[in-house]
């Protein structure tokens, strides 16, 4: 009868280690519910002291099964990352740490599996990054004594094996400290490694015996260890004599280790591996330390001798019979079908362009490359670059390398050409990565080197160059591949050869003729076509020239023809977009084959089935898109029908729900109102994409508000229910802050000037205003300009609605909801600040441009209802202030008056006089006490208003109403309704109707007949005033 045995997971279970081992052989079992019950163990008790102290002894008990073991080195070397700082929450206990440490190199020295070997050297590792040297001074120490003693080979390879894991980690790491406590302790092992590998290097040359596979491990190991530390151990390797005589021994080993593979040697596997080594070594000096690799022994030879290298792989670098059978008999991907991994002379190659590119980024991007500190180092850095100048960088030689490039490297093999008929669209997306892996392919890297070599060496390659292009540019030419490799080079050195070549003419004359041949094989030039023409486009491509190039394109989008095949059709798409997204585009010319191309682009998209690919000619579409603006109108509602399966099918794929929602953002703009019947379709993804909480929104958030803005500002009023039904969503994303917030914030502005009865109804206004006194005082300047010129559209969206008994409640809102008592401590503080100097001096709360901001909402409120305005000063009084209005007034005003001239914008300092001058309305001391400075700023702004020969009325603010019913952009287009919305708001706003000295004169007058009369306000207010300010006042000629 079975048996069954159930373990419960619980946080009583109390850690000991054959608990723990228990707890590590369910997590290793097969059994689901097993392996869920000992994890869920094991995370329990990753906090408890002593957890991975026995994490390590389940690790060195030899008797367990090596799964289990495994296990627990896994756990143990997690848990590091995790807990082995002293400032980790839960972090590993002090005594843990020492018991854990001290068996540390032992329990690595004695292991006979690799796999645990090498878990085991990364715990070490992570824990020396830590530790060494404070808390671990040994730590090299120890291992290099390893080294040097007669130990038995077990254990001379597994303290390379953990040494190598040390050095990693501490190369790599990004402080200072650890770098330099690397290079204090490097001098020594290399001393100690450079001897075991030029010793174990000795021993497998000398003949084949049972030790040499293992003698070979170790020099490969000791080499590892080596190349790191002559790259990350020194600050100049070319100072120090052991790295020169190490660096000579390095290039003596790869000139013997290459005869030695082509001898055939029965470990050539092992002997490839020190090569490629030895090549990293070689090309990381001259990346990371290019005046000493310059400087090095013998090293322009070395650099010679890895252009032999690569010259004579580029012999066999693409079968050449291969391919031209494979073209010739249009039957790609059946031919040539060779072996044609990344061999180690691929490798070999690869390091030798890259170092070969070192060499010229150090001649001609010094100072990206070189750094110096010492007149020792800047004399070291000239001598490198004279040196590589003159005996490698000679014009046979960068013409040799030029014409490899071209005719070697360029040029497809037979494997690349089998993998385009196989997969086209994984080989055209690694095709198309812009030459981001040119570290890694050795194509990109000649396409790299082949530009720096065309931009610094212009003069010396410009017209070689273009005698071979001239020579194949010819449609009679047929030579396919040889073609394809002068256009690539023609494509790549567009910016320098722009000047000598006739590119229009080209297009003309045999482009067009090439892209309609049907001879087999074509389809390599029609590919390249569209990559030329992208590659161009910015550069050098006359207005004439380009309907051909829109015609040539969408000949290549077209399926029908046999030799469009899938790589030259989305090559086509993906290059569209530089033609649309070039600075000289224009809808006109392009618009008679705009139906064409985007119907045949729509179906490609169709077709397509990597994401990526889906996503690119998404892009190609939104570039369009936006470019042709509202031309785009026609193609809309095709567009709109192929997003919608797209959408559905996209599933869990975000990146490409972001490309739609962007493509979608860019349709509503380009369509402008037109895009009114679209809009019921996007807002359940909006509500989707922002609701808070939903599984979306972390990753739809950015392209929604974008689309949701982008909405908002196309839309004629009156607003749809569907689309105010939004709203409540809005404020939430205010507590997200950062971009969101500035979007969110722009967007409610957007609805204010929409829907402004709704936004300031019962049902909105509170919750806005609360949302919106929550953020004030928090934010950077620039966020907090936002919010209060959202705050100023309020308010002038409420004068629109009720004019001034809207404003006054408006303003009772803000009072209720702490918004302006908020701001007016604000403002109190900084008048504080300013009365206070020397060691009492107090911090400006806000200053500049924030208490800018301030003033101005002030001022609107003050100009929409002044009663309300007065009403709130009193209740909205800072605490510990008294509440009555005559108080609040004056320092309110004086902090004012005192600010007024850091008020830069010409609009908002006539906005502010304005407010300062309807306070005269209230017939307060605290207005006139405040003449003089009143005085000084009517005559400031208004000799800043007045134009040049003006009367005395003038106010250059005020604007006619002749184009305030413009419903065009400024080219003929026609306009977003929100543009309309703003130009019709700024148009009604007292600072371009009220006429300034007008205004002037009319509350003086006012003023002076409250008073009681000339005379009376003579003797009771100006008698106040300067004689200078009231004179130059006067001379305004404003009042009589």
């Amino acid at each position: 009868m079975p048996s069954f045995s159930i373990e419960v997971p619980g946080e009583a279970n109390p850690l000991t280690e054959n608990l723990l081992v228990h707890s590590l052989t369910s997590a290793a079992s097969s059994n689901p519910n097993q392996i869920q019950t000992g994890t869920q163990q094991l995370q329990q008790w990753e906090k408890s002291p002593g957890y991975y102290k026995h994490l390590q002894s389940a690790y060195l008990d030899h008797r367990l099964p090596m799964e289990i073991r495994y296990l627990a080195i896994i756990q143990l070397k997690n848990g590091i990352d995790k807990y082995w700082r002293k400032t980790a929450l839960n972090a590993v206990q002090k005594d843990d740490k020492e018991v854990i440490r001290s068996r540390l190199l032992d329990s690595a020295l004695n292991e006979y599996d690799n796999r645990l070997a090498v878990q085991n050297a990364l715990v070490i590792a992570k824990i020396a990054r830590f530790k060494y040297p404070n808390d671990w001074p040994d730590a090299l120490q120890s291992i290099t004594n390893t080294l040097r003693s007669q130990s038995p080979p077990l254990q001379l390879a597994r303290a390379l094996l953990v040494l190598l894991h040390i050095v990693k980690e501490l190369s790599t790491g990004r402080l200072q400290r650890t770098r330099q406590n690397l290079q204090a302790a490097t001098p020594e092992i290399v001393h100690v490694l450079g001897t075991l590998y030029a010793s174990c290097v000795d021993s497998w040359r000398s003949g084949i015996s049972d030790d040499t596979e293992p003698l070979m491990q170790q020099s490969l190991l000791a080499m590892k260890v080596l190349r790191r530390l002559l790259i990350a151990g020194y600050e100049h390797p070319n100072r120090n004599s052991e790295v020169s005589t190490l660096w000579q021994l390095t290039q003596d080993h790869f000139g013997a280790f290459m005869q030695l593979e082509k001898a055939g040697h029965p470990h050539v596997g092992l002997i490839e591996k020190h090569m490629v080594q030895l090549a990293k070594l070689h090309h990381e000096m001259s990346r990371d330390h290019p005046a000493a690799f310059a400087l090095l022994p013998n090293s322009i030879a070395l650099v010679r001798a890895y252009w032999d290298v690569a010259k004579s792989f580029g012999e066999v670098f693409g079968s050449k019979e291969a391919v031209t059978l494979a073209v010739a008999s249009a039957n790609i991907g059946t031919n040539g079908d060779v072996d044609e991994a990344k061999a180690s002379n691929e490798k070999l190659a690869l390091k030798g362009l890259l170092t070969i590119r070192a060499c010229v980024k150090m001649v001609h991007n010094a100072s990206q490359t070189l750094k110096y500190r010492t007149p020792e180092d800047k004399e070291e850095r000239s001598r490198a670059t004279e040196l590589i100048k003159q005996a490698l960088l000679g014009q046979d030689f960068v013409r040799e390398v030029m014409e490899v490039l071209v005719t070697r490297f360029f040029v497809f093999r037979a494997s690349d050409l089998k993998e385009w008929e196989e997969e086209p669209e994984v080989w055209e997306k690694r095709e198309e990565g812009d030459g981001e892996d040119w570290e890694f392919s050795i194509r990109s890297c000649s396409e790299k080197l082949f530009l720096d070599l065309a931009i610094n060496y212009k003069d010396m390659l410009v017209q070689p160059l273009l005698q071979v292009f001239y020579s194949v540019a010819n449609p009679a030419n047929e030579n396919v591949l040889f073609k394809d490799s002068v256009y690539t080079a023609i494509g790549l050195a567009a910016p320098v050869v722009h000047e000598h070549l006739d590119f229009d003419a080209f297009i003309r004359d045999v482009l067009v003729m090439e892209v309609q041949k049907r001879t087999p094989g074509y389809n390599i030039i029609r590919r390249r076509a569209a990559i030329l023409l992208g590659q161009w486009i910015t550069v050098k491509v006359a207005k004439s020239s380009r309907p051909a190039v829109y015609e040539i394109f969408q000949h290549l989008l077209n399926k029908d023809d046999a030799l469009n095949d899938q790589v030259v059709r989305v090559t086509a798409g993906r290059q569209l977009k530089n033609i649309c997204d070039d600075w000289d585009f224009k809808a006109e010319p392009f618009m008679p084959y705009a139906e064409t191309t985007f119907t045949r682009l729509m179906e490609l998209i169709g077709e397509a089935e990597l994401t990526e690919t889906k996503m690119a000619l998404l892009n190609t579409m939104s570039i369009a898109v936006e470019r042709l603006d509202h031309s785009i109108s026609p193609f809309a509602a095709r567009i709109v029908g192929m997003l919608s399966p797209l959408w559905e099918a996209s599933a869990e794929e975000h990146l490409m729900k972001q490309a739609i929602l962007t493509i979608v953002a860019r349709l509503v703009n380009a369509m402008k109102a037109d895009s009114l019947p679209m809009h019921p379709m996007v807002f359940p993804i909006i509500r989707g994409a922002v609701e808070p909480g939903s599984e979306t929104e972390v990753y739809l958030l950015d392209d929604a508000m974008d689309l949701w803005a982008a909405i908002l500002l196309q839309t004629p009023a009156p607003a749809s229910e569907e689309l105010l039904a939004l709203v409540p969503y809005l404020f939430p994303i205010y507590e997200l802050g950062s971009d969101n917030l500035r979007k969110a914030l722009e967007i409610t502005e957007s609805y204010v000037l929409l829907a402004p009865a709704h936004m300031l109804s019962d049902s909105a206004r509170m919750q806005m205003f609360s949302a919106l006194s929550t953020l004030l005082g928090t934010l950077r300047p620039e966020a907090n300009g936002m919010l209060c010129n959202l705050v100023e559209v309020i308010v002038r969206a409420a004068e629109n609605l009720g004019g001034g008994p809207a404003v006054a409640q408006t303003t009772t809102d803000l009072v209720h909801v702490g918004f302006l008592a908020k701001l007016l401590d604000g403002l109190r503080g900084s008048w504080i600040a300013h009365c206070t100097t020397g060691p009492n001096r107090k911090d400006l709360p806000v200053d500049g441009i924030v208490e800018t901001d301030y003033f101005s909402i002030l001022a609107r409120l003050i100009v929409g209802s002044l009663d309300g305005f007065c009403q709130a000063c009193q209740r909205a009084a800072p605490l510990g202030q008294a509440s009555n209005l005559e108080s609040t007034m004056k320092w309110l005003l004086e902090e004012w008056f005192s600010h007024f001239e850091n008020v830069g914008d010409p609009s908002r300092r006539k906005l502010m006089c304005l407010a300062l001058t309807k306070l005269l309305e209230t017939n307060q001391s605290f207005a006139l006490v405040n003449l003089q400075s009143l005085m000084t700023v009517w005559t400031d702004i208004i000799t800043e208003l007045r134009e040049e020969d003006a009367d005395a009325n003038a106010d250059s603010l005020v604007y006619s109403t002749d184009g305030a019913g413009a419903a065009q952009g400024y080219d003929g287009s026609p306009e977003a309704p929100e543009d309309t919305r703003r130009r019709e708001l700024s148009y009604s706003d007292v600072v371009h109707t009220v006429n300034l000295p007008g205004f002037v004169k009319q509350h003086l007058e006012q003023a002076i007949a409250a008073a009681g009369g000339s005379q009376r306000f003579q003797d009771e207010w100006l008698v106040n005033v300067d004689r200078d300010v009231l004179e130059g006042f006067s001379r305004m000629g404003i009042v009589g």
